[in-house]
């Protein structure tokens, strides 16, 4: 066989444009493009179930950008790897690295495999603006605090590589021997309807995320500081399903957002908090690199001790939407019926199910895991643990969002809600997060019977705020 003929071996780098693996592969000669569903090595980290509705469009688009010469397997890398080079002769493989623990694990292990066996590893960087051993501490620990690892770590160190263009041909190497799945035969889709009712709330693939980015710097980064808290109005990116299946590189955003800054073109505010946010992307990575027990162990130790809850009623009427609290409940149907919370609302209808009931920020991780297209490993992990109070540079355990209070500020003309929650959309806005309080009249005029139409809330919120202090409260200091 050729020495110029590779396998590239596609992971979360769903595109042409800036990947540097991809590119080093085309220069080597022609390649053979697999993706593997590894359902194998991942464990309880399988892929949720929207995850691999988004996963299934995107590599329909990208298999169309390969001109149809995408291979897909559903078994272990290293068996299907090791079954390719052997039986087709194929010495060199490329891949873009992902940084989640147990790919770590796995991707060092098929290194060291292959390289026993005279087969060349090549591993880039594909997906993080900085590498997590590049941003130490002077003293070369890691950071645990955000604002000093970017301000000083990551701003300091050199900075992001330019973006890289898509090689303008391609050539591919035909299996003699091997076969491979079509995508059909991955099983990504599931049987019900969900699938349709989230994937027509989105454009997939490698050209609606250059889309989408344009459309933010052109329409929404505008405003972005202050505008981003409001979940009715459109100054958010809605990049992170893009980003996160690589689809886009962050390099290609941080490089576009950057320039505008030089250029004056938008308000300076807004576009250094837009970089901040993905600083707080690389910040989720960087945590999980050196705290692999991120998603499972708190990162403060004393919340080792936290008497959690184990109420299985108020845990089914959080993941339902309908816990009375229309913010919450509001947030909740938006994950369900998109795939996609709000920021604002993530914060929100954590800090409720970890602070007011009580229930261990796990089955929140986990949820959000099955239902986020975005599901992101490091980032759901180090933003439960944020919430909770248990994480790094986390938010105080005695920082209580107040449902009625965050609806009001957040959603003054209860747009938001109304959209989600549509049988209490007549209520007029004194009442919309907190219809408990409505009159009896009002309540009729809105066609509203509570307990019946709409739940009563299921734990009253002041009461509930005292218990979580209490139990904060008694937490042994370590």
């Amino acid at each position: 066989m050729d020495k110029n003929v590779s396998i590239y071996w596609i992971r979360q780098d769903l595109r042409l444009y800036d990947n540097p693996a991809l590119k080093a592969a085309v220069n080597n000669g022609a390649i053979v493009p697999i993706y593997i569903l590894d359902d194998i090595n991942s464990g309880e980290h399988k892929l949720g179930g929207a995850s691999r509705i988004w996963l299934h469009h995107s590599l329909e688009k990208l298999n169309k950008q390969f001109k149809n010469k995408l291979h897909f397997f559903n078994a272990d890398p290293l068996q299907v790897i090791s079954e390719i080079c052997e039986t087709e002769k194929i010495y060199k493989v490329y891949w873009n690295r992902v940084y989640e623990p147990w790919c770590i694990q796995r991707d060092k292990k098929i290194k060291e495999t292959l390289n026993l066996k005279g087969i060349e590893t090549n591993s880039f960087n594909g997906s993080l603006l900085w590498e997590p051993w590049e941003v130490l501490k002077n003293d070369g620990t890691p950071y645990r605090v955000f604002t000093p690892y970017y301000r000083r770590g990551c701003l300091n160190a050199v900075g992001p590589r330019i973006p890289t263009k898509a090689p303008q041909k391609i050539q591919y190497y035909e299996f003699q021997k091997i076969k491979s799945l079509d995508i059909e035969s991955l099983n990504l889709l599931p049987t019900h309807n969900w699938k349709n009712k989230i994937i027509k709330k989105w454009n997939v693939g490698e050209k609606a995320a250059e889309q989408r980015l344009e459309e933010f710097i052109s329409f929404e980064l505008n405003g972005y500081k202050e505008g981003r808290n409001f979940p009715n109005k459109k100054n958010v990116s809605r990049l992170s399903p893009h980003l996160h299946w690589g689809e886009i590189s962050p390099n290609t955003i941080w490089h576009k957002i950057s320039n505008l800054q030089h250029l004056e073109i938008n308000n300076f505010e807004d576009t250094d908090t837009f970089l901040s946010e993905m600083g707080w992307r690389e910040f989720s990575y960087y945590l999980l690199f050196y705290f692999p027990d991120l998603p499972r162990k708190n990162l403060q130790k004393k919340f080792d001790n936290f008497s959690w809850d184990n109420n299985s009623l108020f845990l089914k009427a959080w993941k339902s939407g309908l816990t009375g609290y229309p913010i919450i409940d509001a947030g909740m149907r938006e994950l369900w019926s998109t795939g996609y919370m709000h920021n604002r609302l993530r914060m929100i209808v954590g800090s409720f199910l970890v602070k007011n009931l009580l229930l261990h920020w796990h089955e929140g991780e986990k949820w959000f895991w099955d239902c986020l297209v975005d599901a992101d490993l490091a980032s759901n992990s180090a933003g439960w643990q944020w919430i909770a109070g248990c994480g790094a540079d986390a938010a105080p355990y005695f920082r209580i969002f107040n449902p009625i209070t965050q609806g009001l500020r957040f959603d003054p003309n209860g747009d938001y809600t109304r959209r989600y929650i549509p049988e209490i959309s007549m209520l007029p806005n004194k009442f919309l997060f907190n219809p408990w309080d409505a009159p009896n009249e009002v309540l009729k005029e809105s066609n509203i019977k509570l307990g019946e139409t709409y739940p009563k809330p299921i734990v009253d919120i002041k009461i509930s705020r005292a218990k979580a202090l209490s139990t904060f409260a008694k937490l042994k200091i370590s």
